[in-house]
Order: structure tokens, then C-alpha cells, then sequence
């Protein structure tokens, strides 16, 4: 799992734990059994990745403003 979470660096995902526990942010780091995520407040989310039932990459859609998308 390590592995496959290395390959995520630098992009944006979802993570779930299971029940309500959803996270998202950018992936910076993965050692020791802990995925480091990164929210659009620079705050770091530390979550274990034995933990972890669900990883979904976030695609960012563009906002035009007077356009319906």
C-alpha cells in the first residue's frame, strides 16, 4: 500500500476510513505506516495507513465564471 501511495505524491486525493471519516488533500508524504495529506489550508492531515478502506484521486474542474459547466 505504501508503494501504490508513493505513486499518488503531489496529487490531490480522497481518502476514507470507513463511517464518516473522509479526508482529502494533496499527497506529501508516506513513511512509517502514515500518509501525510496536505488540505487547501496547509494543514497536515496525518492518517494510518492500515486504516485506510477507500482512495479516490480528485479531479479539479476549472471554474468559468458567466459559463454553465
Amino acid at each position: 500500500m505504501e508503494d501504490f501511495l508513493k505513486t499518488l505524491m503531489g496529487k490531490k486525493i480522497d481518502v476514507s476510513c470507513g463511517g464518516n471519516a473522509t479526508f482529502r488533500g494533496d499527497v506529501i508524504d508516506v513513511k512509517s505506516g502514515v500518509l501525510f495529506l496536505r488540505d487547501d489550508d496547509d494543514k497536515v492531515a496525518y492518517v494510518a495507513i492500515d486504516k485506510i478502506a477507500m482512495i479516490c484521486e480528485v479531479k479539479e474542474h476549472l471554474s468559468r465564471p458567466g459559463f454553465v459547466v
